[in-house]
């Protein structure tokens, strides 16, 4: 879900940006770069004079020739200082390279079938931000929010990407299965350990922003279920896929023959994913490790720091999530093909 998210934010990245405005930043490009100063052309042609290092903390952002930069109104009480300040590098054009030799790469090697499931991917983008986000914000629960929508999603992005078959229908019904037990899970260990969402810094800005209105460790458990449904969909269409081709293969295979021989490849899958997922969880998270490793603070006070135990138990919750979705794929698969040669 992170490249979905992603994905549509450069489409508001792409929406018409207003001149040059005193309390929100707008991008230019650098024209010329005199010692602090820089000179910027705006997108209506003026060029405007701003200060590229933060006096406050004497940052220099060092921008260079042709580089796309946001400017805003300098708020410095010195009287000399230049009326504008550089806050940031513009990067939406090389996102939206990124995003369209990712596109290319895809629909070159996956062709309809890629084209598909970028289809559902833009459906997924409208739920979540037409259905999802709004609801939330007006205040509704989370998780009942996220499970509503993920029941849209679900069979839209299955079908589109799978087509209509017995085995785009076991890996839909895995998946709703390995979806309520991860939520019934993460409602457990959430509350067991006391958490209360607000340990990232995002969690506690929207809590100061909004207040009561939001449950912010509803939230958490939504952002655990959202999560867990983005890696469901490549674990239960590989085990259904697996137990329909050996059906083809050999159409005498019994219930009990296709389970046995479907789960000594996903239990290969199994290993290979905990190990991908304590990866991927740990890059994402080496500046927090490395800020803890240096610390005097005995092991256990250090897990049970909000932070720490709000990313342990995500990441177990999910991984055991996503484990269980194997073998439950498995049997719905094996037992759907074995009644029909």
């Amino acid at each position: 879900m992170r490249l979905i998210t992603i994905l549509l934010s450069f489409t508001l990245l792409l929406a018409p940006r207003p001149a040059l405005a005193t309390d929100s930043p707008v991008e230019g490009r650098v024209v010329n770069v005199t010692d602090d100063l820089v000179q910027v052309k705006l997108e209506n042609d003026e060029v405007v004079t701003a200060s590229h290092t933060y006096s406050s903390q004497s940052i220099s952002l060092s921008p260079q020739i042709g580089d796309a930069v946001f400017i805003a109104s300098n708020t410095s009480p010195d009287p000399i200082a230049p009326p504008y300040i550089v806050t940031d590098f513009s990067r939406t054009r090389p996102l939206i390279l990124l995003t369209i030799i990712f596109l290319v790469v895809t629909l070159t090697i996956t062709r309809f079938w890629g084209l598909k499931s970028f289809i559902g991917m833009i459906f997924s983008f409208y739920l979540i931000f037409k259905m999802l986000l709004p609801q939330i914000m007006a205040g509704q629960d989370p998780v009942l929010v996220t499970i509503v929508t993920s029941l849209f999603i679900i069979p839209a992005t299955f079908y589109l990407s799978h087509g209509i078959n017995k085995k785009t229908n076991s890996a839909i019904l895995g998946t709703i299965i390995a979806l309520i037990i991860t939520g019934l899970l993460a409602t457990f260990f959430v509350n067991l350990a006391h958490l209360s969402g607000l340990a990232s810094e995002e969690a506690g800005f929207l809590f100061a922003f909004m207040g009561e209105t939001i449950n912010i460790r509803g939230l958490l458990l939504a952002g655990i279920i959202l999560g867990t449904l983005g890696v469901l969909d490549d674990v239960t269409i590989s085990q259904a896929a697996i137990v329909t081709e050996l059906k083809d293969s050999n159409p005498k295979l019994t219930f009990s023959d296709l389970y046995t021989r479907a789960m000594r490849v996903g239990h290969d899958h199994i290993s290979s994913m905990v190990n991908t997922l304590v990866l991927v969880y740990t890059g994402a998270s080496l500046p927090l490790l490395l800020l803890f490793l240096d610390t005097s603070q005995p092991l256990n006070v250090v897990l049970s720091s909000p932070i720490i135990a709000e990313e342990i138990v995500r990441t177990l919750v999910g991984s055991i999530g996503l484990v269980l979705a194997v073998p439950l794929t498995t049997i719905i698969t094996a037992h759907f093909v074995a009644r029909h040669r």
